[in-house]
């Protein structure tokens, strides 16, 4: 499988001209909007914590992802990659949080562990590639 991530990874970044196109950077958009739509059940009282926290790790996925795009060299993009699966495992850690505090079933908590892990496939995929041509 992930020998397959790194073939379509080498087409997308030859033929895509904008990170919007990069199926890495999709998947992550989509996470977050999902993301989003779980937080709207949160208490008020956790507008400007876990919400907050989970909107601002959410972000950065994607966010980091397009930066590394936009850098000149493959050890440059694979360094933002790495920034955006730190903040991945972020999300991860607040979904686990939101189950402790019981704003979210066991159902939604398994869902986006499933999501996030995904995701997190798809990033590996992406970054060793980058490796691979960094070291070419």
């Amino acid at each position: 499988m992930v020998k397959g991530l790194k073939r379509r990874c080498v087409e997308t970044f030859k033929t895509y001209k904008s990170f919007t196109e990069l199926e890495v950077w999709q998947q992550a958009r989509n996470f977050k909007i999902d993301l989003y739509e779980l937080i709207q059940s949160f208490p008020t009282g956790e507008k400007y914590s876990l919400t907050d926290q989970i909107k601002r790790a959410s972000r950065s996925i994607a966010s980091n992802i397009a930066e590394g795009y936009g850098r000149f060299s493959y050890k440059d993009q694979m360094h933002f990659c790495i920034l955006a699966r730190g903040s991945l495992f972020e999300c991860q850690n607040h979904i686990i949080d939101a189950h402790d505090c019981q704003y979210i079933s066991d159902d939604a908590k398994k869902i986006f562990l499933e999501k996030s892990n995904n995701l997190s496939r798809i990033l590996n995929g992406y970054i060793s590639w980058l490796k691979t041509m960094a070291n070419k």
